[in-house]
């Protein structure tokens, strides 16, 4: 089995905050499509990119992109970032936040099985047994915990903070309700977003970080980020940024209706747009931004390390 390069990380006393970058591996467009041009396109953006910072990620891999894209998988590994799960398919795992048409939650019975399949195939396609998760859309569940825990997971990034507020700050979930601190062995990091703006959104998406890097700009998330440093920081705790991110934002998406059969979906603009060259300029703004405002970039295993 390859071994996975050792990060040095940098001495905590020397840093202000935490970032870590994490890339969601899953079909474009999330659930809106079956194909994998992100993930072959996006992703040598990607692993460029982050050389030149000389910063890791953790790359969440879904077990169906890791059985259709094991090649790549092999050189994200190889390029030493953290090989982690994103589920067996792009499926609501967890509780919905917000309706989608036609797109129900996996049954609880249902979830212990596919995670087991997915990781299973993540390990398969890498030769590295995955310990760090997350969640589809970041719906994530107390089932959901409980099963990574049995499955000898140490991290999930799926918390949505926008949505929940609270808490903000790395922890061990209770077994009887996630978004509450308890006693799993399991680290949750929160995905951090603007806790300080007034929200004009039923779900508060208005107060999250995604896709703000590439539909507006570096700076803008970076005015999110200093909110929430600032905000964290005045409740005495060390920040951490964790992003979600997706390969498919670095490479060019269809822009308009996309047919299937009985079918025709077309995203929100939102969603896709500034998708490829725009995205990989703003992401190394991003990234220069944090390190040059004293963020010292870790993976999740490593974060959750830390907090054990």
């Amino acid at each position: 089995m390859p071994k996975k390069k050792t990060q040095l990380i940098p001495e905590i006393k020397d840093t202000k905050f935490d970032v870590v970058f994490g890339f969601d591996m899953e079909t474009d467009v999330g659930s809106f499509t079956p194909y994998y041009e992100g993930v072959k396109h996006g992703t040598p953006e990607i692993l460029n990119l982050l050389q030149k910072h000389d910063v890791p990620a953790t790359f969440y891999w879904t077990g169906h992109a890791a059985e259709n894209n094991a090649e790549m998988v092999r050189r994200v590994r190889d390029a030493g970032h953290e090989t982690g799960c994103h589920g067996l398919f792009h499926e609501t795992l967890g509780d919905p936040i917000f309706p989608l048409p036609n797109n129900w939650p996996i049954l609880p019975s249902e979830v212990e099985g596919r995670l087991r399949q997915a990781t299973r195939l993540v390990q398969k396609a890498s030769g590295v047994r995955p310990v760090s998760f997350r969640c589809p859309r970041l719906w994530g569940s107390t089932k959901v915990m409980n099963v990574l825990e049995s499955l000898g997971y140490v991290s999930d990034a799926s918390f949505p903070l926008y949505f929940y507020k609270t808490p903000f700050t790395p922890y061990h979930p209770s077994a009887k309700d996630w978004t509450k601190r308890g006693k799993l062995r399991l680290v949750e990091i929160p995905n951090f977003c603007d806790l300080t703006m007034e929200s004009n959104d039923p779900y508060q998406r208005d107060r999250d970080q995604w896709p703000v890097f590439r539909t507006k700009s570096a700076e803008a998330v970076m005015e999110k980020a200093e909110s929430f440093i600032a905000y964290v920081q005045a409740g005495k705790a060390r920040p951490v940024l964790c992003f979600y991110l997706h390969p498919w934002e670095f490479h060019p998406m269809p822009q308009g209706a996309m047919d299937f059969g009985e079918s025709s979906v077309k995203p929100l603009p939102f969603i896709v747009k500034n998708c490829g060259p725009k995205a990989v300029r703003q992401l190394d703004r991003l990234t220069a931004m944090l390190k040059e405002r004293g963020g010292r970039f870790v993976t999740a295993e490593q974060l959750a390390a830390e907090h054990t």
